[in-house]
């Protein structure tokens, strides 16, 4: 009986473990089958990578969404805790495949240009962008566009131009391509749709991607300053072959564009220091030296300056008087009305008074002022420099004397040209070392600080003045202008 119940116990035992190993064996067989089910079975939609930084926050309002919804479609259980590379699907664009990727609106495209760069539809950009008019693609804004994870992906996509008197069918033969393949990758609607000036891509091309895609393929390289913010100077620097005839206007002020010494054409324009942030347009045209129509314009945006109030200040009423204002006005930007073509400086400008003044400034460009218990309407035009009656003043860099004078705000004053619509001016003066007409050199001893005009005590006035408006002087210390 003992011998039967032993043999019961050692067949049960051996049925357990043959269980086990089987159950072993089938999680064994079944396991990468259970993956690629779990895998098949995630949600569809575009990918994000999850960023060091990011949060849930910062993402949902990237892309537009709420919260609640990119938590239920990724199954987040703790919201506060993203994992950098974590991917995330984005609901709400059905229809869009791909990771996403964010990249800076560059100036010179446009939603016709992102679309044929990234080869997707603009009507695609718009969904991930939530745009609502093309205009809302600003220089500097933010782009989310789908980048494919496909090994097919082309090798690349140049720009081509159609130039003026070139048919479409002479392009696509200069090409190796056909009429039709320009017209399908470039989404136009009939041959009669691209006109001259016009740019369009082809895949497969290994050359010019980084080029601006809405302006000519003679132009390889365009550059503006950037942030823009109010009282700064706005650079804009375009790459294209010698013979260009180009102008332009950032919102109601022209743009005149000379060529450079690295071959180059630029342009340089003052923002007014009280010119309300937001957005507004940089417009270029002419012609280039092969005879390409250039039109183009874009919207930038201009951020505010935050500058500072300065404490109220009690004057000499004559120097706030409105008429003696105005009249001094008109005469003081009339003088800096004219553009010469020559280009006097290179590189930073100098200081403008001796090296233990050179840090020092009582008031600095931009700050809002209050004149004899007024409310803050105005803003500082220059920037102040400390110093006694008699301290020197230097020319920051070469230029020309083009006005020397008294005026009533700004006291003995002299004017200085330094070419393609630069000016430089010298306020509160007590002394003229230099006449009208004279050609001075960096570092050249041109005045001496006085208190003279609309002063509290004695101290230079500096302004910096780019085609016609007053900019901040430290921006002109500190960095290089073409």
């Amino acid at each position: 009986m003992a011998l039967i119940a032993s043999k019961s116990i050692q067949i049960l035992e051996g049925y357990k473990i043959r269980n086990y190993l089987n159950l072993i064996l089938a999680l064994l067989l079944f396991w990468p089958l259970g993956i690629a089910q779990a895998q098949e079975q995630q949600p569809d939609g575009p990918i994000y990578i999850v960023q060091a930084g990011d949060t849930l926050w910062d993402i949902a309002q990237q892309f537009g969404v709420s919260m609640d919804d990119l938590i239920a479609e990724n199954g987040i259980a703790d919201p506060g805790q993203l994992a950098v590379g974590a991917r995330l699907v984005i609901p709400g664009l059905e229809g869009i495949q791909g990771l996403l990727i964010t990249a800076t609106v560059p100036y010179g495209e446009n939603l016709k240009s992102l679309s044929r760069r990234y080869q997707i539809s603009d009507q695609y950009i718009a969904r991930l962008n939530h745009y609502t008019s093309p205009g809302e693609i600003y220089a500097g804004s933010t782009l989310i566009v789908p980048e494919t994870e496909s090994d097919d992906t082309p090798v690349g996509v140049g720009r081509v131009t159609l130039r003026l008197g070139q048919s479409l069918l002479e392009l696509a033969i200069t090409h190796d391509t056909a009429p039709w393949n320009l017209m399908l990758e470039n989404q136009t609607p009939g041959l009669s749709a691209i006109i001259p000036g016009e740019t369009l891509y082809l895949t497969g091309r290994e050359n010019d991607n980084d080029g601006p895609g809405a302006l000519p393929e003679a132009i390889s390289a365009v550059e503006t300053s950037s942030p823009l913010i109010q009282g700064q100077t706005l650079s804009i620097e375009l790459t294209t072959p010698e013979g260009a005839s180009l102008q332009g206007h950032f919102h109601d002020q022209n743009l005149n564009f000379f060529r450079t010494d690295a071959g180059t054409y630029a342009a340089l324009q003052g923002i007014y220091a009280m010119l309300a942030p937001g957005l507004y347009p940089v417009t270029i045209e002419g012609q280039l030296a092969d005879g390409t129509p250039l039109n183009f314009s874009q919207q930038v945006y201009v951020r505010d300056g935050n500058y500072a109030y300065d404490p109220p200040l009690v004057v000499d009423s004559e120097t706030t008087d409105a008429h003696n204002n105005e009249v001094e006005s008109e005469q003081w930007f009339s003088l800096v009305e004219p553009v010469t073509s020559e280009k006097l400086w290179d590189g930073a400008f100098q200081s403008p008074v001796p090296a233990y003044f050179s840090e020092c400034f009582p008031s600095l460009f931009g700050n809002r002022r209050s004149y004899n218990e007024s409310g803050y309407e105005y803003f500082h035009s220059g920037l102040d420099y400390c110093g006694s009656t008699g301290t020197d003043i230097y020319a920051p860099a070469p230029g020309k004397v083009i006005f020397i004078g008294e005026l009533t705000v700004r006291g003995n004053a002299t004017v200085v040209d330094h070419g393609w619509g630069v000016y430089t001016a010298y306020a509160h003066q007590s002394e003229f070392l230099v006449a009208e007409g004279d050609q001075v050199e960096t570092g050249q001893l041109i005045g001496k600080v006085g208190v003279t005009g609309r002063v509290t005590g004695p101290h230079l006035h500096w302004e910096v003045i780019v085609g016609g408006v007053q900019v901040d002087p430290l921006q002109w210390l500190q960095q290089t202008f073409p």
